[in-house]
């Protein structure tokens, strides 16, 4: 993309670099060491205050000292707390959070709920503190702990089942949790909202060993990239019946930034390749088309045309997202710009206008949101960069100042004028102080469950930490595609058909080796066996579509009648690289990262925000 000229030179300059703005001293190693005490203390102030006052309802109203139900009515600011508190180390309170969570909290209510907040809260935080509380190799192991929790997350799951019974597979936005989905619901969803599941449910249908949860949320993210443009972008808002986009909006922020998120981290964590060749794709198309170095826009999906130069705070996981990519170049510029706004605020707003370089009308408020914070942490785990500690420093100091309330951490209604609302969010606890949390403990010298524990973690788009153990990973590789090659003496059955190579020829890019056979399944993925890991996961090949791998159509959009002209005259495609991972044979050996960070899992590597509720 050309760069916008929105703006004078200078100005990006005065923004990037105000001109009042000090050195910062850096961040010594006892002072670290204070800030980690710190951030600990922070968690405590909110979390104590949630149990005293507004537990087991939802939320915690900080300025009044009282609670609210904001989701669904079961202690949600608990259930969004209990990895954190593993985390820290806090044996006592979470063992008798699971206890008291497996003896009381129950999912037949008659309730309407978000499938994405409830997922990503709920359903995520179940699971991360099952798999915590039942491990001994976690060290937080509980000795009468049986399962509760995970029974719990399969009957949540369950009752959320009826929401993707639609013609295209993406779901409902909300479901009844004891009536299913109410016949006026809206049909209308967000492109994050139906693609940010797959890890929950995924998890869960490996720990329960039961497919459907795996492949209801496959099978939505099938069907939005399915309906992708002809640049490989997706808009914000869906139809689920139709598949008409009713926003066709493509930008990294609001209502599309954790779809992108959860495709790499799926293959991180599954180590599915479709989920990698989807990422692939959309991320080469974002990057084409909505990178302005270093912001990124909002254009839209048919014709890449600008609609909306904005940075919104949803979009400060993206350089974050990047590192776990391995593209480390462009996101500490886009972190620089990021914080810099930050700098300006001591808050990042819900919306900057970079052609007026104000806050966006409107979009004032910071909900305590985590994006920019995880950014920095992820940043400064690859780069070692003391200035992300100085960052981490700034942001302490903000909320401290800003934020802090009788019992617990305001909303900021107006980063301007720093005015505060009676609200904390559960991802304040579940996600931004543990991040934060993390960052100086890494710098320190880490001692947690995440850097030095016994599996690589993923975190979910709330913050909840998802073990690579061999139960979750894929152990072995799976032939999913039209045009996989796999081992013929590996196979447990024998191909449809096969056609032999020869001593050793090049197919598609890739080098394939005498006794590799060229194999079709049936595009179910039920009705083929898995093959062990070969130690080399295929190149995908440029020249085949994703439709072509995948049998997948491409569904041209429903409404025509706007299209740009300029998009119909020019034939515009995003390259995709092919991709040759070679993977160690062990055979609890998942992708992981560089020698320098073993927890830093490696590739060539929320929701939407309506409201701010929402993270």
């Amino acid at each position: 993309m050309k760069d916008l000229n929105l703006v004078p030179t200078f100005l990006w300059f005065l923004l990037l670099f105000p001109l009042h703005k000090a050195v910062a001293n850096g961040v010594t190693p006892e002072e670290t060491k204070q800030l980690r005490d710190e951030v600990r203390e922070m968690f405590y102030h909110a979390f104590d205050g949630y149990m005293e006052h507004a537990f087991p309802l939802d939320e915690l109203r900080p300025l009044s000292c009282e609670g609210e139900d904001t989701l669904g009515g079961y202690a949600l600011t608990l259930i969004d707390s209990l990895d954190t508190l593993a985390l820290l180390g806090d044996r006592e309170r979470f063992t008798a959070s699971v206890e008291w969570i497996g003896k009381n909290l129950q999912f037949d209510i008659n309730k309407t709920v978000s499938i994405f907040e409830t997922t990503i809260r709920v359903l995520g935080g179940l699971l991360s503190a099952h798999l915590i509380a039942s491990d001994y190799a976690t060290g937080m192991r509980i000795p009468s702990y049986d399962n509760e929790l995970l029974d719990l997350a399969e009957d949540l799951a369950r009752r959320l089942l009826p929401a993707f019974d639609t013609p295209t597979g993406i779901p409902f936005g909300s479901v009844n949790l004891k009536y299913g989905v109410d016949e006026h619901e809206s049909k209308i969803t967000s492109t994050a909202g139906g693609g940010t599941l797959t890890l929950e449910f995924g998890v869960l249908s490996r720990l329960t060993n039961d497919p459907i949860f795996e492949q209801v949320t496959k099978n939505a993210v099938r069907g939005l990239w399915a309906r992708r443009s002809k640049l490989n972008l997706v808009g914000a808002h869906i139809n689920v019946f139709t598949g008409e986009w009713t926003q066709k909006d493509a930008g990294i922020g609001t209502s599309i930034d954790s779809f992108y998120e959860y495709l790499l981290k799926a293959y991180l964590l599954f180590g599915d390749e479709e989920y990698l060749f989807i990422f692939q794709e959309a991320y080469s198309a974002a990057m084409h088309y909505l990178y302005n170095d270093p912001w990124y826009v909002e254009v839209n999906m048919d014709s890449a045309a600008i609609v909306w130069p904005l940075f919104n705070s949803l979009q400060a996981f993206w350089p974050g997202l990047q590192v776990l990519a391995g593209d480390i170049d462009p996101a500490i510029r886009t972190h620089t710009a990021f914080f810099s706004v930050w700098k300006r605020y001591g808050f990042t707003p819900e919306g900057f206008n970079l052609a007026t370089l104000s806050v966006q009308h409107g979009q004032k408020s910071y909900p305590l949101r985590p994006e920019l914070i995880e950014s920095t942490y992820w940043l400064y785990k690859a780069t070692r960069n003391p200035r992300y500690l100085d960052a981490g420093r700034d942001i302490v100091a903000s909320l401290q100042y800003g934020a802090r309330c009788p019992c617990g951490y305001c909303h900021i209604s107006d980063v301007e004028f720093h005015k505060r609302e009676d609200h904390m969010e559960s991802f304040f606890l579940a996600e931004t102080v543990k991040y934060l949390w993390l960052l100086f403990d890494l710098a320190v010298g880490p001692d947690n469950l995440v850097e030095n524990g016994p599996y690589k973690y993923i975190f979910s788009t709330e913050g909840h930490l998802l073990p690579a153990t061999p139960q979750i990973s894929l152990l072995q590789e799976h032939c999913s595609y039209f045009g996989a090659y796999c081992n013929r003496d590996s196979l447990k059955e024998e191909p449809i058909a096969s056609d032999k190579s020869a001593d050793s020829q090049e197919i598609n890019g890739s080098r394939v080796s005498e006794g590799w056979v060229r194999t079709r399944f049936p595009l179910d993925s039920s009705s083929f066996k898995a093959s062990p890991v070969s130690g080399l996961i295929k190149g995908l090949c440029p020249g085949l579509t994703h439709a072509q791998k995948y049998g997948i159509s491409y569904l041209a959009s429903v409404d025509t009648a706007h299209e740009d002209n300029s998009a119909k005259q020019k034939d515009i495609t995003v390259q995709s690289q092919a991709i040759v991972v070679v993977s160690d044979q062990i055979s609890n050996q998942s992708l992981s990262g560089d020698g320098n960070d073993n927890n830093v899992k490696e590739s060539t590597e929320r929701e939407p925000e309506s409201d701010p509720s929402q993270s």
